[in-house]
């Protein structure tokens, strides 16, 4: 069976379309926000600074925001938490617009990013659920190719979105990148809320509630939380050290080929990953995934063209997997009133990993230049191997949520 024919078997299954068509367009608006907030700010007030401050407002708040959101939709239901929530993201926008127009001091339009991310529906979580939700029983076994279709959606959406939001503003038109983002946004959500028929059932928050909560403690969980952090950690290291590294040689137009070489094979890898199943568990697939993202990053320790260009592609074959398997295995181990919020959990352990350790490779660009950097990036593919290893104990069987069905 050829990749189309078997990811358009999977959107065959009755409901699935209708729900990941619009979460995918969804998807592409929320690709879109963070940029637009920096070309908006930017040609606002013209300091790279305000924009800097804003989006870090914007991105904290979606991170802390998320998993709240995700709580709020396992015990209420999809469309009574995403339908009122993107009336709150499209007037967040306004709010953003109103204020970059009107020239308010950068404190308050980073109150305005801030809220802008706390608003931000969680598209990938709730997409997530309703996969887990639509195959069930015989199904099961579909999962991790439905969930790898979802990271070939996401993938797509930030390739389309950056690019599209960077046209618009570029021809001197950011506040409708800004508005575009938010209308993508708002559409994808309130239609994917819309799709009631596949929506997760809200599981009775009697006594049961507290079993469910403490299934985000369970060991296999935590564990995973780490591994999304220290892959977080790494291509957020990335994006940093490649481009120092091109800089530093003086051929500034090499990042834009290294980040296409590993965009094209994170791709492929989790296109061939997601055809079929494979013959042995997923608990396993981690670690083998993570062990091969960890030799894939040593040529980095190198440096060079060769050992940066080696890095950069056999780590991308990694990365997609792992965090794939991340999703399939955060859907066995977690209780199933707590699904969403896991998933949202996940996100935001990624997006915190990416943050800290961008931080963590400044610093050491600055100290001992792109090497620096790069070793920073080994350090957290190593992390990242160590810890998807360590979960062929923790995410044993026996550490399953009693609830599956």
């Amino acid at each position: 069976m050829t990749a189309a024919a078997s990811y358009r078997a999977l959107l065959r299954t009755p409901g699935a379309a209708a729900f990941f068509v619009p979460a995918a367009g969804g998807r592409v608006g929320i690709a879109m926000t963070s940029l637009s907030i920096v070309w908006l700010v930017r040609d606002a007030t013209g300091s790279y600074a305000t924009a800097g401050l804003v989006t870090g407002a914007f991105a904290v708040a979606d991170a802390v925001a998320g998993p709240q959101v995700g709580r709020l939709i396992d015990r209420f239901g999809q469309a009574r938490v995403l339908l009122p929530g993107v009336v709150v993201h499209a007037l967040a926008v306004g709010a953003l617009v109103a204020g970059a127009a009107g020239h308010a001091p950068g404190w308050l339009l980073a109150a305005a990013g801030a809220l802008v991310g706390a608003s931000l529906p969680q598209l990938s979580a709730a997409v997530l659920a309703r996969w887990s939700a639509l195959l069930g029983g015989e199904r099961r076994a579909a999962l991790p190719s439905a969930y790898a279709l979802e990271s070939l959606s996401n993938s797509a959406a930030y390739f389309v979105g950056p690019a599209l939001v960077s046209a618009i503003a570029a021809a001197g038109r950011p506040v409708l990148g800004a508005l575009t983002a938010a209308a993508l946004v708002v559409a994808g959500g309130s239609l994917l809320a819309l799709q009631r028929r596949t929506a997760p059932p809200v599981v009775a928050h009697d006594g049961r509630r507290p079993h469910h909560r403490r299934a985000l403690l369970r060991p296999g969980f935590l564990l995973l939380v780490g591994v999304n952090t220290a892959i977080g950690g790494f291509f957020g290291t990335m994006s940093i050290a490649v481009t120092a590294f091109a800089v530093e040689r003086g051929t500034p137009e090499l990042a834009a080929v290294l980040f296409a070489a590993s965009n094209g094979t994170g791709l492929v890898a989790v296109l061939l990953y997601g055809l079929r199943p494979w013959p042995v568990r997923p608990r396993t697939q981690l670690a083998l995934a993570g062990a091969a993202l960890g030799l894939g990053a040593l040529p980095l320790a190198a440096g060079g063209i060769a050992g940066v260009a080696a890095g950069v592609v056999l780590t991308a074959a990694a990365v997609p997997v792992v965090i794939v398997l991340g999703s399939v295995l955060a859907d066995a181990v977690v209780a199933r009133g707590v699904l969403t919020e896991a998933f949202a959990w996940l996100g935001s352990a990624s997006a915190a990993g990416s943050a800290l350790a961008a931080t963590a490779a400044g610093a050491a660009i600055d100290g001992s230049g792109a090497h620096g950097g790069l070793l920073v990036a080994l350090a957290a593919a190593l992390t990242t191997a160590a810890l998807a290893v360590c979960g062929l104990r923790a995410l044993h069987p026996s550490t399953a949520a009693s609830d599956r069905p």
